[in-house]
């Protein structure tokens, strides 16, 4: 009898243990939430702040590791004087999960930070890239564009599964990029950006009420006649016939240092609906 009441004590203590835990976790994980929303990569982050974010993280992250160390002991051993609580189980599951996704989007959020600080900071003058900046608005955009025209030189890039195969064995310097920018009505904007689809490293925005800009990755080089074919394909298939589309291969950063808005400006005008043209910059 005794031994049952010191078992029964000890139980107790870990379930309030437990308890103290999850109301740590229900205050802390909102904590986080409004932390890592505050974060964004075209704001400044204070050193500060970055270490407070992954120094919560990592304290969520204990205390669920010992809830379920604990709840493992009381299942186990003691199961017969533990009464499982099934709703607040769920509770800090769903914790965990909230906590973990919102502190994946800060650590990737940071990477981009650091990408573009690098990139204004550390490139000479005469590398940096003066045409990307002004082909996208939003700055995840441009990091994500600055990104792909220095994997035009570099052999760092990895496919996605679905890129195995012969695109996947030509990764030596033949990687191409193709801009595109589409013109017309917004309605006829809104069908297209609704029914198109890109790969992961593929970039589409919608930059204006009536235009649409992207790029197109490509793991080989690729017949700009054959890009220009699919593009028409597409068009004429979801019926788009009222809308313009301008594209524009990019086989090195290079080719992005005049200023190619002056041209593309000058070809949609001459266009007509439904044309789809390509040209050299």
């Amino acid at each position: 009898m005794e031994q049952q009441d010191r078992d029964q004590r000890y139980v107790k203590s870990l379930e309030r243990t437990v308890q103290n835990n999850y109301h740590y976790l229900k205050e802390s994980v909102k904590d986080l939430q409004e932390m890592c929303r505050a974060v964004a990569p075209e704001k400044h982050v204070p050193t500060a702040i970055a270490v407070d974010i992954r120094e919560m993280y990592k304290e969520i992250r204990n205390r669920l590791t010992e809830i379920k160390a604990i709840e493992q002991l009381l299942q186990g051993k003691y199961r017969q004087l533990y009464r499982r609580d099934s709703v607040r189980d769920k509770e800090i599951m769903e914790f965990g999960f909230v906590a973990k996704n919102c502190y994946s989007k800060f650590e990737y959020t940071m990477v981009q930070i650091d990408a573009m600080k690098r990139l204004k900071e550390h490139a000479p003058q005469a590398d940096r890239p003066r045409g990307p900046l002004q082909w996208f608005r939003s700055k995840e955009n441009q990091v994500a564009f600055i990104k792909n025209l220095r994997m035009l030189t570099e052999l760092d890039y990895e496919p996605t599964p679905e890129e195995i195969g012969e695109e996947r064995r030509d990764l030596t310097g033949n990687r191409t990029l193709t801009l595109f920018l589409i013109s017309g009505d917004s309605l006829s904007l809104d069908g297209l950006q609704s029914q198109i689809r890109f790969r992961e490293h593929d970039i589409l925005e919608r930059s204006g009420p009536d235009e649409v800009r992207g790029v197109l990755v490509h793991l080989r080089k690729v017949d700009s006649n054959q890009v220009q074919n699919k593009f028409q394909q597409f068009m004429e298939s979801k019926g788009l016939i009222k809308l313009k589309y301008l594209l524009l291969p990019i086989q090195s950063s290079k080719d992005l240092e005049g200023d190619p808005l002056k041209l593309i400006k000058a070809a949609l005008h001459e266009m007509a609906e439904g044309e789809v043209r390509t040209i050299s910059i």
